[in-house]
């Protein structure tokens, strides 16, 4: 074992006895195991937040985008600061609902909103398509490449990814949420310090400083910092900031963090420092900027490789251990978070549906029984895929913003929409998402009238405006069914 490869596993090592520390004293029954007691003040919030929102798509997918693509790249710099003023208004409303009917995951939100069991299951259904094959498959993925990479090719990145994928499922059913808050500590204070060193290094040690990368990549490949005239122009970047930042808290496991809030004045201080974290992926934008020039040829998705090459090629193996140590952990808290909201959803809002005299304990018990079958799941999508990290997020994006619309609905006081429009407005904008996904088409070629400014925007914003239409008039046609069925 070279010296890399055995600092990620003293870090791996520490993460699962912090899991261990986090549960002493507790009985991990759901209302612990999922949302941590309610107890959570704005430092836990705040990292359980950046946790699952700075992963290895932050880590790897970040720099790798800015290798591959350039100037589209920088729409990950953009929907951060936009989410963060809608979470202003946003999170203190969902949080007030759920502490009054003392909710544990967002398929219970829109259940008690709906008063529908069945919108219930197929948010849960929705969710995990949205998490399992894209966001979890991303953290999985990402694992293996930095344990691949760090152990000079010793370990091969399918192996390395099953590695993974056991030790999250051991850190997850040892103690739940609080094992991911108590990590993430440790992850921010590795990933902070990390970025900003590398983002800063490289450039001066193979550049001579940040303006001369970019004065040199200018002059290699023109044009490759700016966005192109087609495919990631600007209407795919402007569509694609919108559609990330609307569904920025729609996807579960961060749905379910606002529930382990203690007051509500937790989220607006959050939605004051969290921006400050979106500065960390200029750092990571300048590792893979460095690369272009110092390790050129990555294509597809082995651009992801960037960011761990580069390093490779300027420092020892100690100190690729301790950069491959900061990427485990941004894999691990939000893989871990993935892990058991996917397990929560499942044995709480879909087996509880068809068993609705299941007890507490056995719908606990059924949420830890499912965490290795999810991970085995997550496992074998990630040795088959083959798109980069961003894409797998930009996908699972896709499907999780179909919940946006029935879940601002039920916030307005006087909601005119129903389960049947909630209903049928997220399942044809998940079709629709399905069908160009599974078809490898474009809007453009669905919609060859379109004019050529429109032809690039997202797919997933084409899916919500669908979504949107068919919720009011499904709503509307319904009023008669005596279908709004909204508590207060």
């Amino acid at each position: 074992m070279n010296i890399a490869l055995l600092i990620i596993a003293v870090f791996l090592a520490v993460a699962i006895f912090l899991g261990i520390q986090a549960r002493r004293g507790r009985d991990m029954d759901l209302e612990q195991w999922a949302v941590g007691g309610r107890g959570f003040g704005t430092l836990f919030v705040f990292l359980l937040l950046a946790g699952e929102i700075y992963t290895t798509f932050t880590f790897l997918g970040g720099s790798g985008w800015a290798y591959g693509e350039g100037g589209p790249a920088f729409y990950i710099l953009s929907y951060g600061c936009l989410a963060y003023v809608i979470s202003y208004w946003l999170l203190p409303a969902i949080w007030r609902y759920a502490k009054k009917h003392r909710l544990h995951s967002q398929s219970d939100f829109f259940v008690s909103k709906y008063n529908s069991q069945a919108l219930g299951v197929l948010v849960s259904i929705v969710a995990v398509i949205a998490m399992v094959p894209s966001y979890l498959v991303l953290q999985l993925k990402g694992l293996g490449i930095i344990v691949s990479i760090a152990s000079y090719g010793t370990i091969s990145s399918n192996v390395a990814a099953l590695i993974g994928a056991a030790a999250v499922t051991v850190y997850v059913m040892i103690s739940g949420i609080r094992s991911s808050a108590w990590t993430a500590v440790i992850k921010d204070i590795m990933v902070l310090s990390v970025a900003i060193f590398l983002g800063l290094y490289l450039p001066f040690k193979f550049y001579g400083g940040v303006g001369d990368m970019f004065r040199q990549i200018q002059a290699h490949k023109p044009g490759f910092l700016a966005l192109p005239g087609t495919g990631y122009d600007v209407p795919w970047f402007i569509s694609t900031v919108l559609l990330t930042a609307l569904g920025f808290y729609m996807w579960p496991h961060t749905f379910g963090s606002i529930f382990s809030a203690r007051n509500e004045r937790v989220f607006r201080r959050n939605a004051v420092y969290l921006p400050l974290y979106q500065l960390i992926l200029l750092f990571v934008f300048f590792v893979g900027f460095a690369a272009i020039l110092q390790v050129p040829g990555l294509t597809g998705d082995k651009v992801d490789l960037s960011l761990l090459k580069l390093s490779i090629k300027a420092f020892d193996p100690w100190l690729v251990g301790l950069i491959g140590a900061a990427g485990l952990l941004t894999a691990l808290v939000p893989g871990s978070m993935l892990l058991m909201t996917s397990a929560t959803v499942l044995s709480k809002n879909v087996y509880r549906a068809f068993a609705p005299s299941a007890s507490e304990q056995r719908v606990n018990r059924l949420a830890k029984i499912l965490v290795p079958f999810i991970a085995a799941v997550a496992w074998y999508f990630t040795v088959n895929s083959g798109k980069t990290i961003v894409l797998l997020l930009l996908l699972g994006y896709s499907f999780v913003t179909q919940l946006f619309p029935a879940l601002i609905f039920s916030l307005f006081p006087n909601n005119f929409v129903n389960k049947w429009g909630a209903a049928a407005g997220i399942i044809v904008g998940v079709i629709i998402v399905t069908y160009v996904t599974v078809a490898q088409t474009t809007i453009g070629q669905i919609l060859p009238f379109l004019p050529t400014s429109l032809a690039d925007v997202n797919v997933g914003i084409v899916a919500l405006l669908a979504n949107l239409l068919v919720t009011v008039l499904v709503s509307l046609a319904t009023r008669s069914f005596g279908a709004k069925e909204q508590p207060a």
